[in-house]
């Protein structure tokens, strides 16, 4: 079956003003599927925007299902920044029969784009679909690293958990008890307390996951650098950002990002070199104002792709001498504690090595960090990170 089999194709008269785009607007450099579906095997795409039609497990949401047009409109309006894009659009996927084939299809396309290399950019649909980007990595048979942007987890508190629906409030729940279990690690970005069962916060601890509220990252955004460079995946629930900045979503809320932190974490997004998927999801036109906050989700598209194409490409630590090592042990003297520092973009990484009897190609685990962790390790303590990491290899 080709990958074109899953998608509607786009009307282009819809999406293009009546002069046609400029030639440094995105709408230009963009081959989308309006006649022909992109060749993915000869022409070489590095990322590709995908469209789903599916909207049936949004809770109170629905209409999310014609976000990914709206998105596209205001997207190919804006202009190519200093890089040749090499995108294409690939259109829709239409919803199947049952949710669950529009999951099968969604994590195909995924899976087979990643295997080329291309990084998919989908736009929902609700957040249910996190599930089948999750799932593409199953079919991978790779490790995966999941990072939400969301002002709540997305977790049943039912004790009947073999009964929870995949719903945009319950898919965490699907991810967590999933067998084989490829998820390594899970973060979420910008919960917002008032909002989270503590039980919940319990679940989360005790499972050693990561999960920074939304006051941590207040006039200080380069907090969730290290934690989105370590995401394989992301899920961005628009609901994560404040009414007042994109009120297109019938559950927004008065607090949340600010629009210019979304951006920022997208760009943070798109500089990862690990990262090979992400989902915007959850945006629905009939609540949005003047187009306003389908801009916001276009701009914060241009700045994951501007990302992108300003990757440093310094992960995996190659070739050595690029990097500057640091070792400091811990006031106790029980452990020796290495960090690695990237000469091309000053980010920092720590080695946690795996214990003794663990087998695995590597020696140690590499995990994104702050300068602040090096700080915390040089006064002798033990940063929490490392100690979560390394729970996370016995």
């Amino acid at each position: 079956m080709s990958l074109a089999d899953f998608f509607s194709p786009l009307n282009n008269q819809k999406l293009s003003p009546e002069t046609g785009f400029y030639t440094s607007q995105l709408g230009f450099k963009v081959e989308m599927f309006s006649n022909d579906f992109p060749d993915l095997e000869t022409e070489k795409f590095d990322i590709a925007i995908i469209g789903v039609l599916e909207d049936r497990n949004a809770v109170n949401n629905q209409g999310t299902a014609l976000a990914a047009d709206y998105v596209r409109e205001k997207l190919y309006s804006l202009y190519q920044g200093s890089y040749n894009c090499r995108i294409a659009d690939l259109g829709n996927i239409r919803a199947g029969h049952k949710v669950t084939d529009t999951y099968v299809a969604l994590k195909t396309v995924i899976a087979e784009l990643i295997k080329k290399n291309i990084v998919p950019i989908v736009i929902g649909g609700g957040q249910d679909l996190t599930y089948a980007q999750y799932m593409a990595y199953e079919d991978l048979e790779q490790k995966a690293d999941l990072v939400v942007i969301d002002s709540k987890f997305d977790l049943d508190d039912s004790t009947e958990t073999d009964s929870i629906e995949t719903t945009s409030t319950s898919y965490l729940n699907k991810i967590f008890l999933h067998q084989p279990n490829y998820l390594f690690n899970f973060s979420n970005i910008g919960y917002q307390t008032y909002f989270v069962n503590q039980d919940s916060l319990r679940v989360m601890e005790k499972l050693l996951f990561d999960v920074n509220r939304l006051g941590d990252f207040t006039n200080n955004m380069p907090v969730a650098e290290p934690v989105i460079r370590n995401a394989s995946l992301i899920s961005f629930d628009i609901s994560a950002i404040r009414a007042s900045d994109a009120c297109a979503n019938s559950n927004a809320t008065p607090n949340g990002f600010y629009g210019e932190d979304a951006c920022q974490l997208c760009r943070y997004a798109g500089m990862s070199d690990k990262l090979s998927s992400i989902g915007f999801y959850e945006f629905n036109p009939a609540f949005d104002r003047n187009g306003q906050t389908a801009m916001l989700l276009a701009q914060m598209i241009w700045y994951f792709i501007d990302g992108f194409y300003n990757r440093k490409k310094d992960f995996p630590l190659q070739p050595k001498s690029q990097y500057l090592i640091y070792r400091t042990s811990l006031k106790d003297q029980s452990h020796e504690l290495v960090f690695v520092k990237s000469k091309k973009s000053d980010r920092w990484w720590m080695q946690v090595p795996y214990p003794v009897g663990i087998s695995g190609n590597e020696r140690f685990h590499l995990v994104p960090c702050r300068y602040e962790d090096y700080q915390i390790a040089v006064s002798g303590e033990m940063p929490d990170l490392w100690w979560r990491t390394y729970q996370k290899l016995v």
